[in-house]
């Protein structure tokens, strides 16, 4: 459990520091275009501890229609739902896009319910109570009671980021069945769902191909660094620990990425998205007891 739990706070700690250096580091670059360059850095990245971990006799899982689907879901979803959340902080601050777009299990909570007969209990109720206080709060503006609620309802960045948020959704599903129903193995897993992102992204990348400076090769490198290890550790966190126990744990990237967005970006209205950050990590918490 211990280890389990530092995986999944290293995680953590790997992602919110991601989102930063993406708002950071690149700019001009069309999401598809940016996604796939990084997965594949990625992919030279994580490629040698797939060939060292897993051993070819071994084999792979079966594979049938149930499996290509729940995969090819999970792939979909998951490009989708990164693209859309790289055009939300394109346009919109990343201390107040991130406490949104970590709304995540407010969307899964459902799908669970609908498809896997999770029963919905007076914490989690809480919980979405919460997670809502939290979109509130991030867009919160003297004007009456329902002021913040119309502002988000307006605000392109809130909606790409509550769209992304329900794909996040779909894809976190989609690997716990993954991971755990269809039992394919951790190393393979990264590999699968890194290039899988990568093709479903490559034809969008290739029609809106970017001039690429040589300069900023070793950005994509650290990039594709980053996210060879958030998808290690995430997985192994998984693998160690209860979804319900790994996922709210994960989530706190949002309060890594509001700080580093708020002191190194300078944005505005640091310490009211701060306290949003919190309030949806706290109901992340909650929906996932």
């Amino acid at each position: 459990m211990d280890l389990g739990l530092t995986f999944a706070l290293g995680a953590a700690l790997v992602w919110g520091v991601y989102i930063y250096v993406l708002k950071r580091l690149f700019t001009g670059y069309p999401p598809a275009a940016l996604t796939v360059l990084i997965n594949a850095f990625a992919l030279g990245w994580y490629l040698p501890i797939t060939l060292t971990r897993h051993s070819p006799s071994a084999g792979v899982p079966a594979v049938g229609p149930l499996e290509v689907g729940v995969v090819s879901l999970t792939i979909v979803s998951t490009a989708v739902a990164f693209v859309v959340f790289l055009r939300a902080i394109a346009t919109g601050d990343v201390s107040y896009v991130t406490p949104i777009n970590k709304l995540v299990p407010m969307f899964v909570l459902p799908l669970e319910i609908l498809i896997l007969g999770q029963v919905l209990g007076p914490i989690q109720v809480a919980g979405v109570v919460v997670a809502t206080l939290a979109v509130y709060v991030a867009n919160y503006d003297p004007g009456g009671f329902f002021e913040p609620f119309r502002k988000a309802a307006r605000s392109r960045p809130a909606q790409l980021a509550l769209f992304s948020a329900m794909c996040y959704a779909v894809s976190d599903l989609g690997k716990r069945v993954s991971l755990q129903e269809l039992a394919i193995p951790e190393t393979l897993w990264v590999p699968i769902l890194l290039l899988g992102v990568l093709l479903v992204l490559l034809p969008s990348a290739l029609h809106n191909r970017p001039n690429v400076p040589r300069a900023d090769l070793p950005k994509f490198a650290l990039a594709g660094g980053m996210v060879a290890v958030g998808e290690h550790v995430t997985t192994l966190a998984f693998a160690l620990l209860p979804a319900s126990i790994a996922s709210p744990v994960i989530n706190t990237q949002a309060i890594v990425a509001v700080i580093l967005g708020g002191i190194l970006l300078g944005e505005r209205h640091f310490r009211i998205r701060l306290l949003a950050a919190v309030l949806a990590v706290v109901g992340v918490t909650l929906i996932a007891m």
